[in-house]
């Protein structure tokens, strides 16, 4: 007896090739909506399984975008859309992507990694605005008419700006800020109080709120990977770019965070800017000093492994972190966080989810305000 699958939610996406045999359903990894370049994010919804042996297989795996990402990765599962574990018997032979389960209740939902809802963004939003000395504002709007949302925290001089989910499947980055927020929110955190005196956090917790809906990897609604249109974005293919540009032309931007995932290496890493032409020995310095601390604030952090230097050589200005750099002339940072696990820190039950990125995001602010004090004794 066949299983249903359905993906016709938020974020929801899957091709189904043939679900009539429960021990060999056959699936394929769509396309991000309006491009045939980006392919990888899946989540869908199991109907009618409990008790049956599945055997899911992702057919065209190999012809992903990342497919080295699905080596030693195993999907994530849920049968309340609160509770994500990892699946153990995932494998991958270099073309098929096959998962192995028998759920124990009779709806199950699979996913690339732990979904963050628009529902969930809205409702960090109205806490956030109900919060004594926080600003929620929209900064304009999405190819398809969706809110591009702007928190601001703080009343300090200092401009601080964090990007979340250019790449919307990336969802621990939504995590990672919803993470930083409630921190920031904490009105008994010594490190929160200060942060407010000494600047105003900018946090953009989603700018791609259109392909995170769609159920897209990488790309916006017309298909465009909105972290190579730093350099010259445009109304018709890149909204939220724009958008996002002329508020920090408005406020100056002295700190520049910018919050990814990664889908090969299984570890936390960042991402400099010491690279950008004109950087200075002065923000090369920050920097180091910025990544020493974080280090230093939370152990899933390291710097051993990450990015060759030369990883982004043609396009380098088309990244939101480079153009902040070069346009600012401020320490600006790109966050990488694994779709596996951390490897310098596994979790057999969970791999690197949700609460993670939140848990980092919380531990991000100890960098940050050591960053700041040493901006201010300049």
């Amino acid at each position: 007896m066949s299983v249903c699958i359905s993906s016709n939610f938020d974020s929801g996406s899957i091709e189904i090739v043939d679900a009539s045999d429960p021990s060999n359903v056959r699936l394929r990894i769509r396309d991000d909506h309006g491009s045939s370049e980006f392919r990888q994010w899946f989540h869908f919804r199991i109907s009618g399984a409990a008790g049956k042996p599945l055997t899911l297989r992702f057919e065209n795996a190999g012809k992903c975008s990342y497919p080295e990402g699905w080596r030693g990765y195993r999907a994530v599962a849920s049968y309340n859309r609160s509770d994500w574990f990892r699946v153990p018997d995932c494998s991958y032979d270099g073309e098929v992507l096959t998962v192995s389960l028998t759920p124990e209740r009779d709806a199950v939902w699979l996913a690339y990694f732990e979904p963050y809802s628009q529902e969930r963004h809205l409702s960090v939003l109205g806490r956030a605005a109900a919060s004594p000395g926080v600003r929620v504002a929209r900064l304009g709007a999405s190819l398809q008419g969706r809110d591009i949302d702007l928190i601001e925290v703080g009343e300090g001089p200092r401009p601080v700006w964090v990007v979340a989910r250019q790449h919307p499947g990336e969802s621990m980055a939504e995590w990672f800020a919803e993470g930083m927020l409630e921190r920031l929110l904490d009105a008994s955190d010594p490190v929160s109080r200060e942060i407010r005196q000494r600047a105003t956090i900018r946090l953009v917790p989603n700018i791609n709120p259109d392909g995170a809906w769609l159920g897209n990897l990488r790309s916006n609604a017309a298909g465009v990977n909105l972290n190579r249109e730093w350099h010259s974005p445009t109304a018709a293919r890149s909204p939220e770019v724009k958008a996002v540009q002329a508020a920090m032309a408005a406020s100056a931007v002295d700190l520049f965070l910018d919050i990814h995932g990664d889908e090969t290496l299984p570890y936390v890493f960042i991402d400099g800017s010491h690279m950008v032409p004109a950087y200075g020995a002065l923000n090369t310095a920050l920097q180091a000093q910025f990544l020493g601390d974080l280090a230093a604030a939370s152990p899933d952090f390291q710097q051993r492994h990450g990015y060759t230097d030369d990883r982004f050589q043609d396009e380098l200005l088309t990244l939101a972190s480079k153009w902040v750099a070069h346009r600012f002339g401020c320490v600006s940072l790109t966050l990488e966080m694994p779709f596996k696990d951390n490897d310098d820190a596994p979790d057999p039950a969970v791999g690197w989810n949700g609460e993670r990125s939140k848990r980092l995001g919380g531990a991000m602010l100890l960098p940050v305000l050591a960053h700041l004090r040493r901006l201010d004794q300049k």
